[in-house]
């Protein structure tokens, strides 16, 4: 996905609260939306962990974004 604007609609859908970032929770609500229901909480923190540029525990945008454009 090189499109940042579907990268943001993305995003803002997956970070539920609205707050900015997105937790563990939130990814693994996201993937079971989408059908994948055998992601737990604990997969879900290390693919967050996998990403998390500085260590925060939660994902920003430009996080996400950076992922997504490797």
């Amino acid at each position: 996905m090189a499109d940042i604007e579907e990268a943001r609609k993305q995003f803002q859908r997956i970070d539920t609260d609205g707050d900015g970032f997105i937790t563990a929770a939130e990814f693994k609500s996201a993937l079971a939306q989408e059908g994948d229901w055998n992601v737990t909480e604990t997969v879900a923190e290390a693919i967050i962990k996998s990403r998390d540029l500085n260590g925060d525990k939660v994902l920003s945008f430009d996080e996400f974004w950076t992922h997504l454009s490797k």
